[in-house]
């Protein structure tokens, strides 16, 4: 199917930096409206492709199996693969500190980009592109199985809030190099959620993600 609205496509790939620092313009003519749109399209593609291939998967389930695909880490991998990040204009300056590889930029173009085609050629070829273009290099399987990731889990939980990235802070180190025992909080929008004590970093990393995602668990139970 061609391309109707080129305009549309320039505007996915124009970044707010390229724009003249006028008020107003940025919020009409970059990505970000486009940004948006894309994000709750490809929500529901991704739900509705993960309604039909895991037809016994309850609620919880496909949240967190959706979650760990639309990740904003996971849709750089995407947008990379595409090239996407030679083609953003951005500012000079944008360019030189990295933004062509920044995970959030590129995370931004590519669900501008499905907003894009969805009000160009419509929902079936903005459905086309994400299961051909991304579902298609998943092993949804594979992915399903893990379970044992709690920052994964914690991740993605806070991502279905809409929350930030959770934060890890060592609170404490202490004993001999040899022996030496960590305690980490993880931070929940500045809130200290978890706690974890162990050997190595990573390990106190995960269980206070463990605590952290439990506590959310919780909380949500009693609303």
């Amino acid at each position: 199917m061609p391309v109707r609205a080129m305009e549309l496509y320039e505007q996915a790939l124009r970044h707010r930096s390229s724009l003249a620092d006028t008020a107003g313009e940025e919020h009409t003519a970059s990505n970000e409206r486009l940004e948006f749109l894309g994000d709750a399209v490809l929500d529901s593609i991704t739900a509705e492709h993960l309604f039909h291939h895991f037809p016994d998967g309850d609620e919880g389930f496909l949240t967190r199996l959706r979650a760990r695909i639309v990740n904003g880490q996971a849709l750089a991998q995407f947008a990379s693969e595409l090239g996407l990040g030679d083609m953003i204009l951005m500012s000079d300056a944008m360019g030189r500190e990295g933004g062509r590889d920044s995970t959030a930029i590129l995370a931004d173009t590519l669900e501008a980009v499905i907003a894009a085609l969805y009000l160009d050629m419509g929902e079936q070829a903005a459905r086309t592109f994400v299961r051909t273009k991304m579902l298609a290099r998943i092993d949804l399987d594979d992915l399903a199985q893990v379970r044992d990731n709690y920052k994964s889990l914690l991740l993605e939980h806070v991502q279905a809030l809409g929350w930030p990235q959770p934060h890890y802070r060592v609170a404490r180190e202490e004993g001999p190099p040899h022996e030496r025992m960590f305690t980490i909080d993880v931070l929940l929008r500045g809130e200290a959620y978890g706690r974890g004590q162990a050997h190595s970093k990573k390990k106190a990393e995960q269980k206070a993600a463990e605590q952290a995602l439990n506590r959310l668990r919780r909380e949500s139970r009693n609303e």
